[in-house]
């Protein structure tokens, strides 16, 4: 393998870039302004989007992320005048990033965050237990202290004499917290107790930890609101990367996404404790999890037969996976079909000479090695792209803990042009 070029903190936008030539890009912006409000699982570092944003677009213009996630594209593009829509299956994935991409007027800001920390340090004169919700295997997540400490938190935000806007921004702020007060290792895909870790979460810990957040948090907006952004952020409810009928055709200047690895990441197991606190699920995940692309919640009918796909490469891996595994084969036909209906509808909605730049990693299904972009690379001419250009990214820090033989250690770039 060649040597990656390193490049630290903004890319130039002049960079060349040829063919299957691997970068090392070291982000130094990671906790700029509202970035960091929430952790969340395999999310651009802003640098990134930047950077393909200011080449492929210009100020005025309306950049499409159809997998959103935490909504960095949608900052960055906002940032740089553009306006953007941010598209998301995923309900949790929506709320944080309207939050992160709604610019709260710092007076309002500052009165509503002095009134909540009022509130806050009232706790220990308080006896409050109402608020705690009910779902599976709560008292085993949680500590009894920490649930009161949780509940009481969210109580006093609800209670704020403030906009809704301006309480979601501190339920974020909540939101961000849970994990980390839980039992749960904070770092896993999954959301499980390891008892080998001795995770020691202490009275008082959701309560001090949110204060800190709320103050970084509130700096991070307020320096947000002084960069002054131009750009509008619309995130509608009722979008889906396959099927982006609200949009007409021709409308989109830039579209720019990291779409789910096939097999990587649950999104709802992932932040199951933050649905449940935040009201968005309360028992199953199974019909959260039903909507994702790429999810895992097939039935067995499904897989009795091996499934095909437009991709001669990719048929040539599900086969291989389907004598080890038939679902896990199905998983993966299904993966690449949603993805081939999202290249089919940035198609239409982007206008002609316009750019969708994907970036994805490879990943092990049973032992084989996936390879998504290719896959995407040999689907996309067939729906009127022109593969521009790929080249690598390489991944240096994770969120999330794998197993090593199975860490995603490069996301390949597709830029397609249609």
């Amino acid at each position: 393998m060649t040597e990656a070029l390193k490049v630290t903190g903004s890319i130039p936008v002049d960079l060349p870039v040829a063919n299957n030539q691997r970068f090392l890009f070291l982000s130094k912006d990671q906790r700029l302004y509202t970035h960091s409000i929430h952790k969340y699982p395999a999310k651009f570092f802003p640098e990134l989007p930047r950077w393909i944003i200011e080449k492929y677009s210009k100020q005025g213009d309306l950049v499409l992320d159809p997998f959103m996630g935490s909504g960095t594209t949608n900052l960055e593009a906002s940032l740089l005048g553009r306006n953007s829509i941010g598209v998301d299956v995923d309900k949790f994935s929506r709320f944080v990033s309207t939050a992160k991409t709604t610019f709260l007027e710092e007076k309002a800001l500052i009165s509503a965050k002095n009134q909540l920390l009022d509130l806050i340090n009232q706790y220990e004169t308080k006896s409050f237990v109402n608020g705690i919700p009910e779902f599976p295997y709560r008292d085993n997540w949680f500590k009894p202290y920490i649930l009161k400490e949780l509940a009481y938190i969210k109580f006093t935000i609800q209670e704020l004499d403030h906009s809704q806007e301006v309480k979601n921004f501190f339920l974020v702020c909540f939101s961000s917290v849970i994990r980390a007060v839980s039992q749960a290792d904070n770092n896993c895909t999954r959301t499980v107790i390891r008892k080998k870790l001795n995770k020691k979460v202490s009275k008082g810990d959701a309560i001090s930890l949110f204060l800190k957040r709320v103050e970084n948090n509130t700096k991070g907006m307020i320096g947000l609101a002084q960069a002054k952004p131009k750009g509008d952020v619309y995130i509608p409810d009722d979008l889906d990367a396959r099927n982006l009928n609200a949009l007409v055709d021709d409308s989109v200047d830039l579209a720019l996404t990291s779409p789910p690895y096939m097999n990587a990441v649950d999104y709802p197991r992932t932040h199951q404790l933050e649905l449940y606190w935040l009201g968005f699920a309360s028992g199953s995940l199974k019909e959260l999890k039903q909507q994702h692309v790429g999810t895992e919640v097939v039935v067995a009918k499904d897989y009795k037969k091996l499934h095909k796909t437009t991709s001669k490469q990719a048929n040539k891996t599900i086969e291989s996976i389907y004598e080890l595994d038939p679902r896990r084969a199905y998983i993966a036909s299904k993966y690449i079909d949603d993805m081939e209906s999202n290249l089919r509808e940035v198609y239409r909605v982007l206008k002609p000479g316009k750019r969708y730049v994907v970036v994805i990693g490879n990943n092990l299904v049973r032992g084989i090695r996936f390879e998504s972009w290719r896959y995407f690379k040999e689907i996309a001419p067939s729906i009127g792209f022109e593969v521009e250009k790929n080249f690598i990214s390489g991944i240096i820090n994770h969120f999330i803990k794998v197993p090593r033989e199975e860490r995603i250690n490069d996301d390949h770039i597709l830029v397609l042009k249609k």
